[in-house]
């Protein structure tokens, strides 16, 4: 446990230390956030750093490999993915900043990237047969063989999109993913212990635990800016980077279905959106006040803190019960 508690530390330090020394460079670029002008409540954010994601993306992957054990095959996957999601977010906020504009990439165009990432990763994982997948509190896997790349690819999608959705208020996606790094971590140590002849190297996926403690560490660090009233945003290049490494250290873990149950704040994020989106079509009427939920909640009177926080105690119930299904 020291060396996962060390990874979260340095990596908490060095997002700290990053933070202070890019901020005021983002500034300096003119890398500021546009607002969409019907979030009235946002006008005042207009001008903030955007791209803060490289904080604690870089912090946790330095973090890493400071102490990641010799066996990364598996963690180097993981951080290669997380990097191609971040680089599609940093063309999308580059371009929103270039032309001064509150969108990026069109929706088709981000798909397409993020589609052609979910296939490569998803014919990977069957050749290397990583295609056991863990069903959450039964402590029993299954084989999906085949299906699982259809199904690999709709966790890529659905994951990096609602990871992108709950990135709305100050510290909310961020406060969340942290919780739910920390919670994957935990899993995948108490599932080596529980399952060990599951898995050809146990020290590949100690290594992904790591990654996960270290991206946690990383995201804590990077709170310090971005509770409210944030200094800085994630931007696209922040949220796509952690909705990559959500479900990418899920799949190759076998953990993917417990994205829905810890991650349950990025359900009501998607499906709030979802619900609105096809409600409004069909009567011209609004079942939200707006989506997403977190929104909703804002246009009710709820602070951005509260609304954060509030989220932040429902995924650290979902996680710590998860987490206490494998004690």
């Amino acid at each position: 446990m020291k060396v996962y508690l060390s990874g979260f530390l340095t990596s908490l330090i060095l997002a700290i230390i990053t933070g202070f020394l890019a901020i005021p460079l983002l500034k300096k670029l003119k890398f500021g956030q546009s607002i969409l002008n019907y979030v009235t409540e946002h006008n005042y954010k207009s001008g903030t750093p955007t791209m803060g994601g490289v904080i604690f993306i870089l912090s946790a992957i330095i973090s890493f490999f400071i102490f990641a054990k010799p066996d990364k095959y598996l963690s180097l996957v993981c951080i290669s993915v997380g990097l191609s999601y971040m680089a599609v977010g940093f063309i999308d906020d580059f371009i929103k900043i270039k032309l001064k504009r509150n969108k990026g990439l069109s929706a088709l165009q981000k798909t397409v990237f993020e589609l052609i990432i979910a296939v490569i990763i998803s014919i990977f994982a069957l050749s290397k047969g990583l295609t056991k997948v863990y069903l959450p509190f039964f402590n029993i896997t299954f084989e999906l063989g085949w299906a699982f790349i259809p199904v690999c690819i709709l966790v890529f999608i659905s994951t990096t999109n609602s990871v992108n959705l709950t990135d709305g208020l100050d510290g909310l996606a961020s406060g969340v993913t942290y919780i739910v790094f920390l919670a994957l971590g935990f899993i995948i140590l108490l599932q080596t212990k529980s399952f060990s002849s599951n898995y050809i190297s146990l020290i590949e996926y100690e290594n992904v635990a790591l990654l996960l403690f270290s991206l946690a560490g990383g995201l804590v660090g990077y709170l310090l800016f971005n509770t409210h009233k944030a200094s800085v945003f994630m931007g696209d290049t922040g949220s796509l980077a952690l909705g990559g490494f959500v479900a990418i250290t899920s799949i190759v873990s076998g953990n993917l279905l417990f994205i829905p149950v810890v991650g349950i704040t990025y359900v009501l994020s998607s499906i709030s959106v979802i619900v609105q989106v096809i409600y409004y079509k069909r009567t011209k009427k609004r079942v939200f006040l707006m989506a997403p939920l977190h929104h909703h909640f804002q246009h009710k009177g709820y602070e951005e803190s509260k609304i954060a926080v509030g989220y932040k105690v429902l995924t650290l119930i979902l996680g710590l019960i998860c987490v206490i299904s494998y004690l």
